[in-house]
Formats: C-alpha cells, structure tokens, sequence
C-alpha cells in the first residue's frame, strides 16, 4: 500500500526478496506481531531424532485435546537427515490462531543442542521478559566461558528468566540414550505457562503410555523416570549484571575460507538464507572458486567448511593400542576419522598434539602412522569403536566428551589437512590401502553410524577421479546434494566424481544415457586417432596415439597413454586442426567409470523395469543399490 502512494509505484514488484540488482523488491517494514493477545509462542532448536519434532507434535495433542485452548505448531528441518537442525514453531491461546508463518516474536525459546550456541542466533525475536531454556553439561564459571557475549548480552538486556538442565547427561541415567525429548517437554510445561505442571505431567504421562505402551513397560517406565528426573534437575541461572556489556568476538578463527562460503553459503548453513541478497548470487567470486553464478551452481567441496560440532562424544585414539588396520576409517560415514602417513620431515611443523608411530606394513618404511579425527565432523556415532580390534583386548579408540578434544584436535586436523596424500606407497586393494586414498566423499549430511555412506565413500577412494555417478532420488540424493554444502569433492589435480540426479523412476536409464554419450564421444576420438595416423604427423606423436588406441580400455593404462599423450600435443601440435579437435577432447582420455546410485525403493520397486534392462544390456556400468 505504501508502494501505491508513492509518486512512481513499482510495477511488477517483489515482497521479500531483496532485490539490490534490479530494484523490483520493496522494502520491508519493520515485524508487526498480529497474534491475539495472550497468545503464548515457542521456539524450539532442537538435533534431528532427537525426539523434540515428536515430542512438540504431542505437546500439540495435549493442550488441544484436554484444554480449550487453540494450538498450532510448524515444523522446519535441514536436510541434514538424523542429526541435522530441526526448529519448532508453537502457538497456544484462548483466541482462535490465524498466523500461517513461523513464530518471529517469541516468549519461549528452547535449545536442545550446546553446539548451536556458537552457531545460530538463537535468541532473535525473544520478548522481552521471555524465557530461555539450555540443554547443556555446563555450570557456574564453565557456563560463563561457553557462552558466547553476543548471547549473554540478549539475556541481560532483555531481562530473560534462563534455565539450564543436562538433558543428555538424564537421558543417559534413565536408559533414553540420546532421546530427551520428554525431558525437555517437560521442562516446556514447567515455565511456559500453557497448562497447569501437574496437570501437564499427568497427560503427558498418559501421552507416553499411548506412544510407548506397545515397546513394554520398561520402556514405559524410562520415560515416566525422564519426566520426573527433568522437574528435579533444571536450574535457574542467575543472570549477574555485568552480562549486559559481555564482549568477545563470536566469529570463526578460520581462515583461507572461499569468498562463496563467507557469502552464500554460511548464512544459509545459519538459517538466515532468506537475508541474502540477489547481488550476493551475481557477484563474480575470486578465490579458490571461480563462480560466476546466478545459474544454480554450486561449488563441490564444500561441506568441509560446516564444522557443525552437533556430537556430544568423539573418538579419542590411542597409539599405544592401534593395530594400523584402518578399519576405523573404512566404517566411519562421514570420513571425520582418517588414517594419515608422513615423513620425517612432514612433521618438522606439527602442532604439540601430534602423536605419531612408525608405521607397520610392507612399503610404509620411513613413514609416520597417525588416525587423526575431524572432531568437529564427527557425529560421534561410535562406528569406529565398534569396529576398533585394539591390542590385548585394550582398544584403541575411547569415546570422550567433544570439549575435552576440541582445542588440541582442531589444530591437529588442520595440519594433518595440508600435509602430502600418500596414496601411492600402497595399493588400494585391502581396507588398509583403500584408506590412505583421499575420499572424495566427506562430512555429508547423512545419519550419524549411516550404513549407506560407508561404501559411497569407499567407492570415490577406489574410482572416483574417474567417476560419473546417476543418482537415483532418496537417501542418497539428499546427503549427496542438498543446498548448501557439497560433499562430493575434487583431489590435488581438480578432479573429482562427476554427480547428477535423476527422478526416483528412471535412474537406470540416466546412467546408461551417461555411459552411451560417453562411449559416442570416445568413439569419435577414436575415430579422430586413426584418421592422425594416417596424416603427417611426427613418429613420436603417432607413437602416442598408437598406444592411447591400444590402451585406451584400461584406466591406468588410458591415463598414462593420455598425459604422455596431452603434453606432446601442448608442445606440438601447432595448426593440426585434427591434434587440436584432439587436445580439446582430453577429458575422455581417462577411462571413466559409470556408477548408478540408488536405494531399495527405487531398485526392487519404481525403477526395477529400468534396471532390469540396463543389466541385461551387459554394459560396462556399475550399480551400487543401498538396502538398508
């Protein structure tokens, strides 16, 4: 209405999107808070299968159930599968609610998670008086330093009643493992206000016995223990004034970070994507990435710069009691854990922390022998502890508190991420071998303990400079390409598995359509090969197309053929139009290998006829289906 008063009103304009490119968007005013009064709205950061989704669902069903009370709930979640952000949008009045959006002016925030402390705002839109509840181990003077100033400075200033309480620690006692969602209900119940507490117990009470009822009275009973450990154990923290004018930085002390992660992709990793500006997707980006957008790419490689932190316990390694199988490595879904070689030399700069051995094996003398873990990767899922033989019945990987690894192993991680892939001292051919590769598979946004990923990335170690991949939607798709990270990756030489995903139904005919296109264009280099030989070239270079010709089937043997090959032809092949055609098409030189991804669904069910055929076809495409 304001654009309509205006002596030149916008036509055709834009509400929301910040146009800064070509001025169509307006802007917007400042949040109005249109819900009736009284009404009580809730915010709720939570870790995905955590329990808080559910249990906030149940809460629903409570209040609208045995009140007269309206209730509304929306649910947001990333799509970083189990163990990704999940954030739950509440509404209870006696009013009848009509805000069809997520709450931006609330009374009560919770966070289930520490980690997002340093993360998110989690306080943004927080009423003043409002209240804030923390699941998190930390008390007095610990509580203090991990909380960051940005975050003290909010609850001081806006008079916020804080409450802590150790969920996980509860959940733990009680026999939930990582499910506190009762817990934290609990708590909700307690300081919101919507009902009466023992009036909420008892129904929420009678709610676990409905949900649980049928797994057995054990289980029964450790939620009704959670629910009364959580009224025992949730402390006021006493805000002390000087929090008020809290300083310190709250940034990132990393460094070397693309222009395109600073600007496009961290805001959307902090849920604050919907701020970005057009110009932010059309600006050219100098760096290590060569992006020019607005055309939806996305650079690879780029989950490697989340360091989401979300694991509550880390592995710990201990070299006293390592074997060097790497089996650790081979399990690990999101390759957070590495075995690493270095020499003598390599380590001249390596941080105090750095513990290494000699390294055992044939070919790996005068090498050092390290697993470094990428704690703030890891999400401590246990695969690798699970699977840890150890010595002496003594294992060589503990799970231990992610605080007590954070400050040496950060450091550690960095160095080990610069030193030399040593990649060729020992074949690939054995788990040990297979894991000094670099995956070109990392920290993606799988479960964590995946049993999917594991192969995935074992497959980009054995294949992937070479690789082409149709993916098949599901499971795969979403921890493989989902906005705004990357997994997928690129090795020292730039290259890196090729990616694409197709429709649930027709996979199998987007890789063989993969392999048919490439097996044309390799024809026709073949045929551009023949017809040089048979022209005046020199003997040396006829000599090179003669043995790409002959070995142009086989990986390595066509790699070897076609870097000698490559480097006589940028040296000589002058104005041969036919050596130039040639030298354009080096990226078929290599042997490629096609691999169509999928999961059950699409295999045994919707894309069944499709693969059915390729493999009939007897073709040179391989399929990895996920049952899992």
């Amino acid at each position: 209405f304001d654009n309509l008063k205006g002596e030149s009103p916008k036509n055709h304009f834009t509400v929301g999107i910040i146009d800064d490119v070509t001025g169509t968007s307006l802007p917007m005013e400042k949040e109005i808070d249109v819900a009736p009064e009284g009404t009580i709205q809730c915010k709720f950061w939570g870790l995905g299968a955590d329990g808080t989704v559910g249990a906030n669902k149940n809460a629903i069903k409570i209040v609208g159930n045995n009140t007269d009370l309206y209730a509304q709930g929306y649910f947001a979640y990333d799509a970083k599968k189990s163990g990704g952000i999940t954030m739950s949008h509440l509404r209870f009045g006696k009013e009848r609610i009509q805000s069809p959006y997520l709450v931006k002016s609330a009374d009560y925030i919770a966070c289930h998670n520490p980690a997002f402390v340093h993360k998110y705002d989690l306080l943004a839109g927080i009423k003043e008086n409002g209240t804030f509840v923390l699941n998190c181990p930390w008390t007095g003077d610990v509580l203090e330093k991990n909380l960051p100033a940005s975050l003290k400075r909010t609850i001081a200033e806006k008079h916020l009643k804080f409450y802590t309480i150790d969920a996980v620690k509860l959940a733990g006692e009680v026999g939930l493992g990582g499910r506190i969602n009762m817990i934290m209900q609990t708590v909700f119940f307690k300081l919101a206000g919507v009902l009466p507490v023992d009036e909420a117990i008892a129904h929420l009470k009678e709610a676990i016995v409905k949900a649980y009822g049928k797994k057995g009275e054990k289980v029964v009973q450790m939620n009704n223990a959670g629910v009364d450990a959580a009224l025992d154990n949730l402390v006021e923290v006493s805000v002390p004034a000087s929090w008020a004018s809290a300083s310190g930085s709250d940034g990132s002390k990393e460094t070397h970070i693309p222009e395109w992660v600073i600007k496009v992709m961290r805001p959307m990793d902090l849920q604050e994507g919907d701020e970005l500006p057009v110009s932010a997707f059309a600006a050219e980006l100098d760096g290590e990435y060569d992006w020019t957008g607005p055309d939806g790419t996305f650079p690879s490689a780029t989950s490697q710069y989340e360091k989401r932190g979300v694991a509550i316990s880390v592995p710990e390694w201990n070299p006293d009691n390592c074997i060097q199988c790497n089996f650790c490595s081979f399990v690990c879904p999101h390759a957070a854990i590495r075995p690493v070689l270095a020499t003598d030399d390599e380590l001249n700069d390596a941080p105090s922390g750095f513990t290494t051995i000699p390294a055992r094996g044939k070919g790996l003398d005068g090498f050092q022998f390290r697993v470094q873990v990428s704690t703030l990767d890891c999400t401590g899922c246990g695969s690798c502890v699970s699977v840890c033989p150890g010595m002496k019945g003594e294992k060589a990987l503990t799970l231990k508190p992610l605080a007590s690894q954070t400050e040496v192993q950060v450091k550690n991680h960095q160095f080990s991420s610069q030193l030399p892939v040593h990649d060729d001292v020992i074949g690939p051919e054995t788990v040990k071998g297979s894991q000094f590769r670099r995956p070109l598979f990392e920290f993606s946004g799988a479960c964590p303990g995946c049993g999917e990923t594991p192969y995935v990335k074992l497959a980009t170690q054995l294949f992937g400079d070479r690789m082409l991949i149709a993916n098949a939607t599901g499971c795969s798709s979403i921890y493989g390409g989902s906005a705004p990270a990357a997994p997928y990756c690129v090795n020292k030489d730039g290259h890196g598995p090729a990616w694409g995903n197709s429709l649930f139904e027709d996979n199998a005919e987007y890789g063989f359509g993969m392999h048919l296109a490439l097996t044309a264009r390799r024809d026709h280099l073949t045929r551009l090969m023949t017809d040089a030989i048979d022209s005046d070239v020199s003997a040396e270079i006829k000599s090179a197309l003669s043995d790409w010709l002959a070995r142009k089937d086989n990986a390595e043997g066509s790699r070897t053929a076609g870097q000698r090959l490559v480097s006589l032809l940028e040296r000589d092949a002058g104005n041969n139009d036919v050596l130039k055609r040639i030298l354009s098409m080096k990226d078929l030189l290599t042997k490629k290998s096609i691999w169509i991804f999928g999961g059950d669904g699409w295999a045994y069910d919707i894309g069944y006829g499709g693969l059915d055929h390729v493999m009939a076809m007897n073709k040179d495409v391989n399929v990895l289906v996920m049952d899992t």
